[in-house]
């Protein structure tokens, strides 16, 4: 974790990070200078959202192996609930995989659809991406290359984000990912919230919770309001969640809080606290 002073200027040591990753014959590796060059958090833009098959298609019109199986997983498990009721998926439980292997067989057959195997069936169940022995070599030597070069100081490292693709050829290109000044892990500046002006603080810890960016699991809420530092809720301490739980349903404006101002939200899934700036909409 980066630390500042007061001038907002880093302190202490600054350790890279060399980051790899692969997705079956695509992968991708990148050398993060913290405070500096682009973090994960900066580039999180980039990643496509995960492929989810329209509900239309795999109940009326199923066209791939793939839409039986979301079929099945979807609708049939819970209307014949085959283990009993809100018994839930295991997808390594060999039993649960059989069953919704030949339910998938068999929507299959009935549209005329080929290639349902038991293998795809665990792969949709559990998101699997089959991982390709020559991709993650290529990946991890580059990681391994970009150590060394930070290592000893023979070469400048890569700058700073490499994709790699051999599904026809090999093909690669490095870019330099921008940094992004408000980037609520590398930087100090305030993360830029816009709220309802009539909205409750719940609506806060709701938008908090499931914003794709902050993805908080159980966010506590302080500020200053009147020149006195206020927690207006936290939920990992029963007893000032007791005591915080009423300001749930109270506007932000009945909070004391303003268009502009800034509050500290900490969370499980950060180890420092996210400085939010509140901007009121009408």
């Amino acid at each position: 974790m980066l630390q500042f002073n007061e001038n907002g200027d880093i302190i202490g040591g600054v350790v890279p990070l060399v980051d790899g990753g692969t997705e079956g014959f695509k992968g991708n590796s990148r050398v993060i200078i913290p405070g500096i060059t682009a973090c994960i958090e900066c580039n999180l833009d980039l990643f496509p959202p995960q492929v989810a098959f329209p509900m239309c298609t795999i109940a009326n019109t199923p066209r791939l192996p793939e839409h039986c199986i979301e079929y099945v997983r979807a609708i049939q498990w819970e209307q014949n609930q085959p283990f009993g009721k809100n018994i839930a998926i295991d997808g390594d439980d060999p039993v649960h995989i059989e069953w919704i292997y030949k339910q998938s067989v068999a929507r299959a057959n009935e549209y005329k659809i080929c290639g349902i195997t038991y293998r795809l069936t665990q792969g949709v169940i559990k998101n699997i991406i089959p991982a390709v022995a020559s991709t993650n070599a290529v990946v991890a030597a580059v990681c391994a290359n970009e150590v060394f070069k930070l290592a000893t100081s023979c070469y400048p490292p890569m700058n700073n984000y490499l994709m790699f693709n051999d599904a026809q050829g090999i093909y690669t290109y490095t870019f330099e990912a921008e940094r992004k000044e408000d980037c609520p892990a590398c930087s100090q500046a305030p993360f830029s919230v816009e709220v309802d002006g009539e909205s409750v603080l719940q609506d806060f810890i709701d938008y908090l919770s499931e914003n794709a960016r902050t993805q908080m699991k159980a966010p506590g809420v302080t500020t200053i309001i009147n020149g006195r530092n206020r927690t207006l809720y936290m939920q990992n301490i029963p007893s000032i969640e007791e005591a915080t739980r009423r300001n749930l349903n109270v506007k932000l404006k009945d909070l004391g809080l303003q268009d502009g101002q800034e509050v500290v939200v900490s969370d499980i899934t950060s180890p420092k606290p996210t400085i939010c700036k509140l901007k009121f909409i009408i």
